[in-house]
């Protein structure tokens, strides 16, 4: 018998808590722009008035059946991903909840390969009805491309040297396949990594980000987001690595902060779109119970009454 997958929420507490502005019966309108397996999405569920209502994102098929299961009339899902924020019309949301990281489901499921820890297709598409996966864009891809996004999203110092191998390898006995195929490529490539971190981490890293297009969406919902929240409406962004921590710290810092036009030094500034409120890291305890929250970091955000 198969063991059921499953996946413990990170700041589970405190994202809900800090997007519904300590609301105990929240009304209005939110969004889960990543609905995973729901822990944020039924937390807010729990805390919402009988007129209050949820739209939820998710690009992932099996995402979307686990929110089949959710019958509550204030409850919705778009097979979408949160690039499509900006559908949404503007000035109608309350609260926006973007949780950035993989589900537990999805790492731990050798047939989404997403993980060097379990045998299977590299595939890694969040959405598996559309694209190509890791396994076909390696197969055409040129070394140049590979490296850079080795490079750019993976921040892999040994990023030439690993590409120079796929393309070797493709080339003598045909290209990779496999999540363990590319990991013990990988690890022969890599002569020395951080203590305790598997040679692999960053190149799987780097090849799912670009895969699907995660940084390009976060910019343009993060974008769509100051259209679609009202004034007084939460962000809150759970970012898990410094690419995605950093494209969310510069935007909030951006919209956050008045704008001086230099060239007329007695006009009035471009008022700011953004309040920045906190930034939350998981606590002790929760690192103990989900080791892969450690890395997680929470900011939020509230839209101005202006802008």
């Amino acid at each position: 018998m198969n063991t059921p997958l499953t996946h413990t929420t990170v700041l589970l507490n405190e994202a809900v808590e800090a997007l519904l502005s300590g609301s105990a019966a929240a009304t209005g309108t939110y969004v889960d722009a990543t609905f995973g397996r729901g822990g944020h999405a039924r937390a807010i569920l729990a805390r919402l008035a009988p007129e209050g209502r949820l739209i939820a994102f998710d690009k992932d098929a099996e995402a979307v059946a686990e929110a089949a299961r959710i019958s509550d009339a204030r409850f919705s899902i778009r097979h979408q991903g949160f690039r499509s924020l900006g559908e949404l019309p503007d000035a109608s949301v309350n609260g926006l909840l973007m949780d950035l990281g993989v589900s537990s489901p999805q790492i731990d499921d050798p047939v989404r390969g997403f993980s060097f820890r379990f045998d299977g297709p590299l595939d890694m598409r969040m959405d598996t009805t559309r694209g190509e996966s890791v396994a076909e864009w390696l197969a055409t891809a040129e070394l140049q491309q590979i490296a850079e996004v080795i490079r750019d999203y993976g921040e892999e110092r040994f990023a030439v040297q690993i590409a120079k191998a796929i393309v070797a390898r493709r080339q003598e006995r045909g290209a990779i396949s496999t999540t363990t195929e590319l990991a013990e490529l990988v690890a022969g490539t890599v002569k020395t990594r951080e203590q305790g971190q598997n040679p692999a981490t960053r190149t799987f890293q780097a090849f799912r980000i670009f895969i699907n297009a995660e940084l390009e969406e976060l910019q343009q919902a993060l974008e769509a987001s100051l259209s679609v929240l009202a004034p007084g409406g939460r962000l809150a962004v759970i970012s898990f690595h410094s690419l995605e921590d950093r494209i969310v710290k510069q935007f909030i810092a951006k919209h956050s902060k008045e704008v001086y036009d230099r060239r007329a030094p007695f006009a009035a500034p471009k008022v700011m779109k953004l309040h920045a409120l906190e930034r939350i890291k998981p606590s002790e305890e929760e690192v103990r119970g989900n080791p892969r929250s450690r890395s997680a970091i929470l900011r939020v955000a509230e839209r101005t009454e202006a802008g």
